[in-house]
């Protein structure tokens, strides 16, 4: 066997530990996303404007998606409560606009005043998780559905009074959807962002979520993050070690819940509304099939799998709708959403036990 041959065969090799390293499923997903934007200027779709849309919906979504990370390196699987931080950032948000500040601080102040909130619900959601190991997942969706339905009531007993937010005619309760005109609309996507005809990026909402990637990756790395792993990995090993797991879990509760706060705030500000009530029921279910879809298991995720996978489900569901639309000529946007979307979430949910390396 000559040097060339062995070469070919090293490469050959190296080629194929990539590909099931990233794994069959990831690869089919892409190489139809990578269809429907082949397809998208064919069947008279703006391929700028499309992938756009893409990028802006992975800047929206990213954090919240993040959030999923430390619960399942701890060993509480998937958060399924994610309601309870997105309620968090919702209490900061509307209080924001409540106090009176404006602009691109509103912002800020809104960070700082969920922060308390997805601190106290995530202590509250740590300790129940805590009691019944080994049933966190399907407790975790009671609970987001419970609070959610809970908060509907709050919305309109809370005791705010900002007229941009409560019901004109009644004069207390707040509206189901709320502008976010003059306070923190854009307020990441317009810095430093980039501009080419049709094609835009969002460089500020971008770096917001790299910074948050790079300090959860960072965290992970440190001592504590280490042991949060370890607890995620052999829980007995980990108390043999002197590890409290308890504790190591009660942290990545409190981290996921404050990431899903922040998360929802960085969507708010994309997409330029607060949307109350019913709105936040379902928004943990993308948010788990996205880490899925990139590659996370139950027990195993990393920032990869959330870039991945976040890109790879924005993606397929922003471009088939429109891809669809154009080909048959008819407005289907919100049907075919409805069944791409609820089919790769059934998907991911199927795949749960998987993950890449």
């Amino acid at each position: 066997m000559n040097e060339n041959t062995i070469e070919k065969k090293g490469i050959k090799e190296t080629l194929s530990d990539a590909l099931k390293s990233f794994g069959l499923p990831r690869i089919i997903i892409a190489g139809f996303l990578l269809l429907l934007y082949i397809m998208a200027p064919i069947v008279g779709a703006d391929l700028p404007t499309q992938i756009t849309n893409t990028i802006n919906r992975f800047s929206w979504n990213a954090i919240m998606v993040l959030a999923m990370v430390p619960m399942v390196h701890s060993g509480c699987g998937l958060n399924f409560g994610l309601p309870l931080g997105i309620i968090s950032g919702l209490l900061g948000a509307t209080l924001s606009i409540e106090f009176g500040f404006t602009g691109g601080f509103s912002f800020v102040m809104a960070i700082l005043l969920a922060t308390p909130f997805a601190l106290l619900l995530g202590t509250g959601y740590g300790w129940l998780l805590n009691k019944i190991k080994g049933g966190e997942m399907m407790i975790a969706t009671y609970v987001g559905f419970s609070s959610v339905s809970f908060m509907c009531m709050m919305w309109l007993l809370l005791p705010y009074d900002s007229p941009n937010m409560v019901w004109g005619m009644a004069g207390k309760g707040l509206r189901t959807t709320i502008s976010l005109e003059g306070y923190y609309d854009q307020a990441l996507a317009s810095i430093l962002q980039i501009k080419i005809g049709n094609f835009e990026i969002p460089t500020g909402t971008l770096l917001f979520f790299a910074l948050f990637a790079f300090a959860i990756w960072a965290f992970l790395h440190t001592k504590t993050g280490t042991a949060m792993t370890a607890v995620g990995s052999n829980p007995v090993f980990a108390r043999a070690s002197g590890i409290n797991v308890d504790k190591m879990r009660l942290l990545s509760v409190v981290m996921s819940t404050w990431l899903a706060a922040i998360g929802i705030l960085v969507y708010e500000q994309g997409f330029g509304f607060i949307q109350l009530y019913m709105a936040p029921f379902y928004m943990a279910l993308p948010a788990v099939s996205a880490i899925l879809i990139g590659g996370a298991s139950v027990n195993k995720a990393s920032i990869a799998n959330v870039i991945i996978g976040t890109f790879l489900f924005q993606g397929i569901v922003t471009m088939t709708p429109t891809v669809m639309n154009n080909m048959v000529h008819m407005d289907m946007s919100e049907v075919v959403r409805i069944i791409v979307s609820q089919g790769m979430i059934l998907y991911a949910l199927t795949r749960k036990t998987e993950a890449t390396r």
